[in-house]
């Protein structure tokens, strides 16, 4: 179907080449998660490469390539508007804002990945560009204005553990560029495509190897992760405070009574779980430690206060606490990487609105960290979306695990949730490190180091999990190099086709 629709997709203009484009965008994010129909990709990459073989100018197809990231991001990040649903009588009128407002400068990105496909010839030089300069745009997502590499394009294959076991080698975003150069090469032909499929089986292969060499040791500690499916509307009353929290002290006492003897219990409560402030509160934390088993630990996501000389409130933290079972405070981490307009308002006092909850923003903690518990291999904790950021989940001091605990309660029953999961489980192939994930409700998860569910709580589930900590993996290629390995290859195949063009061009004049 492919090969017969391209080419009316290059003759479109005007209006009829925009409306094409942004119907190719939104195709594309049924490859995304939930759904992952990678398939679509096959249409949409080779539509949007057709759009640009008739585009007139570098301009032209700027203005398709925007309308193409459009179609995509408002189709991929529609779940954005269920945050703001939360509270419809304040936010309500957001909503049709909201997701095209993000969406525009995520387009951007893709838009400008154009201009420069563009430039390169028709043909196997455009297809190149397109995936270099598109792959070299997700990077830069990930650092300019803070950062926000959600949904990129090697996340498609996250359904399974099998496929994404070359995120080891070359990270997620490589992943996008051997995903952009195959769902390209219908516009090459069908020989394009026959060589496409026997890469694709070699990249399976490569998995399937990968996932049949023996496991390391297990370490010995057993997790139990809590998910107290709390609803968002209810979160924040002070009438639901207490049995918020009686919720989760029961769902502890019911998993620990499951919990294999012998070894370290780590119960793991998920983001901001406690309606206490647990690292300010002994009272709450004997009433969390009441429920541990012997030396068992819990790690809890709370907020944590701070308090000047005059005993005044002087700054807020997204915090997760580790609690003794003589309720002591063992340690605290500070969540670093905060989310614009959810944890503090950008552009304070430019902005007439406040969405974040509370009059005072959250601050921003000192960065990643290996988080040493009595009893338990360090870890490193991240909160929310501090899971998305690849190459910037593992501190310098390598750890032998991974926390994630979030609250994606925000997002209801959505795409949100699975896109998210989906980000932490390529956190664990990319560094060969075990990961636990907690939902406030969301999808609670283990992963081992090769990316393999251990064991799961479904979206609006209330309950626990029992699994083994998984061991680590020797450090992956991606893990001691990083974000230099698919922005090296990107870099290069334009380096090379700019070469080639000056070349091409010497030799006619």
């Amino acid at each position: 179907m492919t090969w017969n629709v391209l080419p009316a997709l290059r003759r479109l203009t005007g209006r009829r080449a925009v409306f094409a484009a942004f119907g190719l965008g939104v195709l594309a994010a049924l490859a995304l998660p939930p759904v992952h129909a990678v398939p679509v990709l096959l249409l949409a990459i080779p539509g949007l490469l057709a759009l640009l073989d008739g585009a007139g100018s570098w301009k032209r197809a700027g203005v398709l390539g925007m309308a193409w990231g459009m179609g995509h991001h408002v189709a991929g990040l529609y779940w954005i508007s269920h945050a703001l649903l939360t509270d419809p009588w304040r936010w309500g009128w957001l909503v049709p804002v909201a997701v095209p407002g993000l969406a525009v400068p995520l387009a951007a990105y893709i838009a400008l990945a154009a201009i420069v496909a563009w430039f390169a010839r028709p043909g196997w030089p455009r297809w190149l560009a397109l995936a270099a300069a598109w792959v070299l745009m997700e990077l830069l997502r990930g650092f300019l204005f803070t950062g926000f590499p959600w949904n990129l394009t090697g996340s498609v294959w996250a359904f399974d553990a099998l496929p994404l076991q070359a995120a080891a080698l070359v990270g997620v975003h490589g992943l996008s560029l051997l995903t952009m150069l195959l769902a390209g090469l219908p516009a090459l032909g069908r020989r394009a495509v026959a060589g496409g499929a026997v890469a694709l089986l070699a990249l399976g292969g490569f998995g399937a190897w990968r996932l049949a060499q023996p496991e390391p040791a297990p370490t010995g500690v057993n997790l139990l992760l809590v998910q107290g499916n709390v609803q968002q509307e209810a979160k924040w009353r002070e009438e639901m405070r207490w049995p918020i929290f009686r919720r989760y002290l029961d769902l502890t006492r019911e998993g620990v009574a499951r919990a294999p003897a012998g070894g370290t219990l780590a119960v793991i409560w998920p983001e901001t779980a406690s309606p206490f402030l647990l690292p300010n509160d002994a009272d709450a934390r004997r009433f969390a430690a009441e429920v541990l088993p012997p030396g068992g630990v819990l790690l809890a996501g709370s907020v944590r206060a701070q308090f000047g000389a005059d005993r005044q409130l002087s700054a807020v933290f997204n915090s997760l606490s580790a609690i003794g079972q003589d309720g002591a405070l063992l340690g605290a981490y500070d969540k670093s990487h905060l989310v614009p307009f959810g944890e503090y308002m950008p552009l304070r006092g430019l902005i007439p609105i406040r969405v974040v909850q509370g009059g005072m923003d959250f601050s921003a903690g000192p960065g990643a960290v290996a988080m040493t518990v009595p009893g338990l291999p360090s870890f490193s904790p991240l909160i929310c979306y501090e899971v998305i950021f690849p190459g910037a989940v593992v501190p310098a001091e390598r750890p032998q695990w991974l926390l994630n605990v979030t609250n994606d309660a925000w997002f209801g029953f959505s795409a949100g949730p699975f896109q998210h999961l989906a980000a932490a489980r390529l956190r664990a192939v990319e560094e060969g490190l075990p990961l636990a994930r907690a939902a406030q409700t969301g999808v609670s998860a283990v992963f081992d180091a090769h990316g393999r569910v251990v064991t799961r709580i479904g979206l609006g589930e209330m309950g626990s999990a029992l699994a083994p900590l998984p061991a680590a993996l020797t450090p992956t290629l991606f893990a001691r190099l990083g974000l230099a390995i698919p922005g090296g290859a990107a870099g290069l195949i334009l380096l090379a086709l700019m070469l080639a063009g000056c070349m091409q061009r010497n030799r006619t004049t």
